[in-house]
């Protein structure tokens, strides 16, 4: 079956081709950061209207790149939530007029099941059952994954998501947006030790996380910094630094707690913040330790990207799921609420 996935869940428009059989066989992504950056965040009209003219180039492209034309496209695949309704509804209404049109059937798939289910699209993917790290922008979760659609949410934020929490931020410190890339270079040329943040609710049982704590304890020193004339340049470094460290021990603690809560040793990171090095770093050495293993996608396809929807929707078609012609979106959709493969 060859599927043709499109992603449109917020400032990414992503389009992949996946077949059943070959796998992967093109994709292609184009990023709104640049149009949003000097907004400081995502503008919900601004990326409907870039999806709008950024998806039939890219599906074109994507087609070509491949090979195919559209009479070999046997089904498409589009992310139907979490995320932007604007944005959502471009890849949506595409994908269903195009399904129409083509005399194929079309299914919705849940955004972070896409994430979930990226390191599949690896040489060496995981098998189940494994725990499940969804860490992004929007999303921190950890999951038990028992197979596609069998999913049990053991902890989330909060709050603020991890990724948020890194935007927020950078952004106090007037650092570029997306933030988490911005702290993390600056994170390489801290100072250790200098500066140390508090790893929120580690000291009690439990799994959920909050990251809003993180964020005013950074506020407060940056301003302590400032006060004090300090060279802002080397405390900008050095907060960066304390910032991804707290984050990234609180990600890796809670990790190894659902695992050993869980009895398993296989542990999938995944979403934006996956592509962070500290925090592979951390649970390589975690998973090492307790004789596991990690897995996760290759960084482009950490971040939003059709390949994964492809990925995902190809494996519902196959089971016979797929939509009708109304075009259905959800801003929240509780990934639980998913049926079983």
């Amino acid at each position: 079956m060859l599927v043709l996935g499109l992603e449109t869940s917020c400032d990414e428009t992503g389009v992949a081709l996946y077949d059943s059989e070959r796998g992967l066989l093109a994709d292609a992504l184009f990023s709104q950061i640049d149009l949003h950056r000097v907004y400081g965040g995502v503008v919900p009209e601004l990326a409907s209207r870039d999806h709008v003219k950024r998806m039939l180039p890219l599906i074109r492209q994507v087609l070509d790149e491949a090979g195919k034309q559209a009479s070999d496209i046997d089904a498409l695949a589009y992310t139907a939530g979490p995320g932007l309704v604007g944005a959502l509804l471009v890849g949506a209404s595409c994908a269903q007029a195009l399904a129409f049109a083509w005399g194929i059937p079309a299914v919705g798939v849940h955004h972070m099941e896409g994430h979930l289910l990226a390191p599949m699209l690896e040489e060496q993917p995981p098998a189940f059952p494994f725990v499940a790290l969804l860490v992004s922008g929007g999303h921190t979760q950890l999951v038990r994954v028992d197979g596609i659609g069998q999913y049990q949410l053991l902890g989330e934020s909060l709050d603020d998501a991890a990724g948020e929490a890194f935007d927020k931020t950078a952004k106090l410190m007037g650092l570029n947006y997306p933030g988490g890339p911005e702290i993390a270079k600056l994170a390489e040329q801290g100072t250790p030790g200098r500066f140390v943040f508090p790893r929120p609710m580690t000291d009690r049982p439990g799994l959920d996380f909050s990251f809003s704590g993180l964020k005013t304890f950074a506020l407060n020193t940056w301003q302590q910094c400032r006060d004090s004339g300090d060279d802002l340049d080397q405390a900008r470094r050095d907060i960066a630094l304390a910032f991804q460290q707290a984050v990234v021990e609180t990600l890796t603690i809670k990790c190894k707690r659902a695992l050993k809560q869980s009895g398993l040793k296989s542990l999938v990171i995944a979403g934006g913040v996956s592509a962070n090095k500290a925090l592979r770093e951390h649970l390589e050495r975690m998973l090492g330790e307790m004789k596991g293993k990690v897995f996760y996608a290759r960084p482009r396809f950490c971040t939003d990207n059709g390949a994964m929807i492809a990925y995902a929707g190809c494996q519902r078609l196959l089971a016979g799921q797929h939509e009708d012609l109304a075009i259905k979106v959800q801003a929240r959709w509780p990934m639980e609420s998913l049926p079983a493969l």
